[in-house]
């Protein structure tokens, strides 16, 4: 599920003391090989079903707001199904685009602003949407999460650190940051975590987020980073 939380830093942990110093990249080899029995998430999954344009990637972003991966991808999948570019999709009705993505959460406000950017792209980009940061973050409700993962994914290039409810909580939780919104949580990574990581953690964050570290009594048990972990703000673990 993704959306935005705004938290204020939690407390230092009682644990950091015991804990080794922070490497991160064994760090990341660890976190990658925790989540490969896990279900990639969802926008790194249409990818590799060949739905891999910035558009593509940045509709089925903003389908994912507030809506559980397993309600995003079928959505996403059914109208795409329909309509995958920028115009095809304008030459739907926000209403027909509506009916096709029903499912997930906001559809109808979701349905505009699809349809908006699919007509702006063919009336000011020929059709095909820029690899281009503020031209994606110009459009109406699309903020630097949406648009570090589309472009990130499609282009292969890390733009900015895509940075949902998962990534935020695990990284202030490991103390590697500490930050109270996704937006602050973003900057401090941009700043300390090194580029090569920068799409991987959001691959990564979000299986081990739902799975391992999940917000409530996270598995700490079977952590495979616990010795990396500070565990700032855990109350109750498994």
């Amino acid at each position: 599920m993704t959306r935005t939380e705004s938290l204020p830093p939690a407390p230092a942990s009682r644990h950091a003391s015991k804990k080794k110093p922070f490497d991160i990249d064994d760090m990341m080899r660890r976190l990658r090989s925790a989540t490969r029995t896990h279900e990639k998430a969802a926008m790194f999954v249409l990818a590799d079903e060949g739905f891999e344009s910035v558009f593509e990637i940045l509709v089925a972003c903003i389908i994912s707001i507030r809506t559980f991966e397993e309600v995003t991808l079928p959505t996403a999948r059914k109208l795409f199904a329909a309509a995958r570019t920028p115009a095809q999709i304008a030459k739907l009705s926000p209403h027909q685009i509506d009916k096709l993505i029903h499912a997930c959460t906001f559809h109808e406000p979701k349905s505009k602003q699809i349809h908006d950017i699919a007509v702006r792209c063919v009336k000011e980009f020929s059709g095909e949407l820029p690899a281009d940061r503020d031209v994606l973050l110009s459009f109406h409700g699309v903020g630097p999460k949406c648009a570090n993962l589309a472009l990130g994914i499609a282009v292969g290039k890390p733009f900015g650190v895509p940075v949902d409810i998962h990534v935020h909580r695990i990284t202030n939780r490991w103390g590697y940051v500490s930050a109270a919104t996704p937006e602050q949580t973003m900057i401090q990574l941009e700043q300390k975590l090194p580029r090569r990581y920068w799409m991987p953690i959001n691959k990564y964050a979000v299986p081990f987020g739902k799975h391992v570290c999940t917000g409530k009594a996270p598995r700490c048990s079977e952590c495979p980073l616990l010795a990396y972990c500070r565990q700032v703000g855990v109350g109750m673990t498994r």
